[in-house]
């Protein structure tokens, strides 16, 4: 559960400001909205497959080794 405490002179567009910053760190809308309708196993696997060619086109080749380490040159 995320809280905001505020003080007797806090103004609130800034405590309005502090939880969604808080919401957005947490990650509740992304979860939601991924939950927002069932998806399929099969449909699942081809989003997986599907952002990890997105990934992969974005980093250039031999730039990362293994678990993302950047290589010497």
């Amino acid at each position: 559960m995320i809280e905001v405490t505020i003080g007797e002179n806090d103004r609130l567009e800034g405590a309005l400001k502090a939880f969604k910053r808080k919401v957005a760190k947490s990650g509740i809308l992304k979860d939601l909205r991924r939950k927002r309708h069932y998806v399929k196993p099969s449909e699942a696997r081809q989003l997986k497959a599907a952002a990890a060619r997105r990934r992969q086109r974005r980093s250039p080749k031999g730039q990362r080794g293994p678990r993302g380490a950047k290589t010497k040159a």
